[in-house]
């Protein structure tokens, strides 16, 4: 085996510009923004990846499309990765919404995971379907000594940075505050999927 899972947000989308709780696929499509980071995070990769994932939402499946034409490859969707689904905040942008995910969001790193978003998913729940995806990544291909090359998945902000934080066992609190500032900045529609992305080795994923 040699490889690794790289998970990957999104690029920029109509959602992240209007500052909505954009979570239910299909969802917003990409931005030019978006377009051109998806581009920018495929040129600037260290290595050329053999696989690329995504989910099954419209802006996953646009980034994955880029990437895949800049790499020459033909990207694959796969259900479970999708975002947190918010349930009553879908589509929402005002400062109450906004606080009441966020409010869900910390206790879940903070280790409450079966606090549920009002209407929507626990983060257990999340977990739940998310995991087993990556699972069913690492059995396929890493797990084979024959393969050879990073698997890169497109995927979705906060889901991402909840199952890297439990899978890598990153204390959940203290990633919360660490990464209070760029969630900050994510929200207020500056999207840096392409340049800001979780790089988990097999390793450390499933030990």
């Amino acid at each position: 085996m040699s490889g690794r899972l790289v998970l990957v947000r999104h690029g920029q989308s109509f959602g992240n510009v209007d500052r909505r709780l954009d979570t239910r696929p299909p969802g917003a499509a990409l931005t030019d923004l978006g377009r051109d980071q998806a581009r920018a995070f495929a040129r600037g990769l260290p290595h050329h990846p053999a696989f690329i994932a995504h989910s099954v939402a419209v802006r996953a499946a646009q980034t994955a499309e880029e990437i895949s034409g800049e790499l020459d490859l033909n990207p694959r969707e796969f259900e479970g990765i999708h975002e947190v689904q918010v349930g009553e905040l879908e589509n929402r942008n005002d400062d109450d919404a906004i606080a009441a995910f966020e409010t869900v969001y910390q206790r879940w790193h903070q280790g409450d995971l079966d606090v549920p978003m009002p209407g929507g998913e626990t983060g257990n729940e999340v977990l739940d379907r998310y995991v087993p995806v990556l699972t069913q990544l690492r059995m396929r291909y890493l797990d084979d000594d024959a393969w050879h090359g990073d698997i890169v998945v497109v995927s979705h902000g906060a889901a991402i940075r909840l199952v890297s934080a439990v899978l890598a066992g990153v204390d959940l609190h203290r990633e919360v505050q660490r990464r209070e500032h760029r969630d900050h900045q994510e929200r207020r529609g500056h999207d840096a999927s392409s340049n800001a992305h979780e790089t988990l080795r097999h390793d450390q994923l499933f030990r």
